[in-house]
């Protein structure tokens, strides 16, 4: 047997075809399931290794076996997740969905970010589940070309710019566009906003909405009035110190915990909110109506998106649908009184 081509588009027969085995022995081999010699199974695996087959994900979907355990891979810290209340109420919803279909979670976190692409292999090789939902919103993210070339199925929570993956995601573009649009119609003129992470699709999107509300009334869209940060607390503060040296009469920041530091900037300058800085947050998390004045916001149905996810996962493990679904939620705005509305 010489030198074999990587690829992943085979079948069980083709594998036992290529290592000399009957097609039950190369089963039993990528389930690690009953008695194969070991000849037989270095022969087997050899293939495997050569071919970039993915030997248990692959398997299971060439056998039909469902185990009726579906994996929640959120590619975020393990620290952060657990401290962020975004991540609990998507957990709340994909946990509601995965009840109503008798659906068992298992979920994976990464210690490290460096653990990406270890954690990735762990979930196609080594679990058993019947797909993923795959928490990420960041561009160029190494699981989704992986997860695809191993057939196992997967929704994504957040956009992705590529037609044959399956999303589900609030509309960010539209969030930002009404939340600028409100402080226009409060008043305000010069308009700052703090972005998330610009490798981010919710940070790309939130910031075409800001910029699309000022050029739809006629404004222009001032660079000074753009920072750039990601989406947390010490960013908002750090960014909003800068936007209130441009003197900016109002902020729109691209999460609530940006908010929240940007909040906390503002007042230790001396300036009052929103007699002189309104400010608007986009989420609405927990903590956003007990802020000090309670937080206007966007807010987008996270726990419904988690539910959705959960729903067109299971379409897609049952049904295989042909079309990709990429399903945009809406927003709403919940005006309080750091907008002076």
């Amino acid at each position: 047997m010489g030198t074999l081509p990587k690829t992943n588009k085979l079948t069980l027969e083709n594998i036992a075809e290529l290592a000399g085995v009957s097609r039950s022995t190369a089963s039993r081999v990528l389930r690690n399931q009953g008695s194969v010699s070991k000849k037989a199974r270095t022969k087997v695996m050899r293939v495997v290794e050569e071919t970039g087959f993915q030997p248990n994900a692959a398997a299971r979907s060439l056998t039909g076996h469902r185990t009726n355990i579906i994996g929640v891979f959120i590619t975020e810290i393990a620290q952060a997740v657990l401290s962020d209340p975004y991540f609990s109420k998507l957990l709340e919803g994909v946990a509601e969905a995965a009840n109503e279909y008798d659906q068992t979670l298992t979920l994976f976190l990464l210690h490290d970010t460096s653990d990406i692409n270890q954690m990735t292999t762990r979930i196609i090789q080594n679990a058993f589940v019947d797909g993923i939902v795959v928490s990420s919103t960041a561009k160029d993210n190494p699981v989704i070309p992986r997860l695809q070339s191993a057939n196992l199925p997967f929704v994504v929570l957040g956009r992705i710019d590529d037609a044959n993956v399956n999303y589900v995601d609030a509309d960010n573009v539209n969030g930002a566009f009404t939340a600028v649009s409100h402080l226009i119609r409060q008043g305000y003129q010069r308009i700052g906003t703090i972005t998330g992470t610009m490798n981010n699709y919710s940070a790309i999107d939130r910031l075409e909405g800001y910029k699309n509300a000022l050029r739809v009334r006629g404004r222009a869209v001032d660079p000074t009035l753009i920072a750039y940060g990601d989406f947390v607390m010490d960013s908002g503060y750090a960014n909003a110190k800068k936007l209130l040296e441009q003197n900016v009469d109002a902020i729109f920041a691209a999460s609530d915990s940006i908010a929240l530091g940007a909040m906390r900037a503002i007042e230790d300058v001396g300036l009052r909110i929103p007699h002189d800085v309104a400010i608007i947050g986009f989420d609405d998390l927990q903590f956003a109506e007990k802020a000090n004045p309670p937080l206007t916001t966007i807010r987008q149905p996270i726990r419904r998106m988690g539910k959705l996810a959960v729903e067109m996962l299971h379409d897609i493990v049952t049904n295989k649908p042909l079309q990709p679904s990429r399903v945009s939620v809406p927003t709403e705005l919940i005006v309080r009184a750091s907008t002076g509305g």
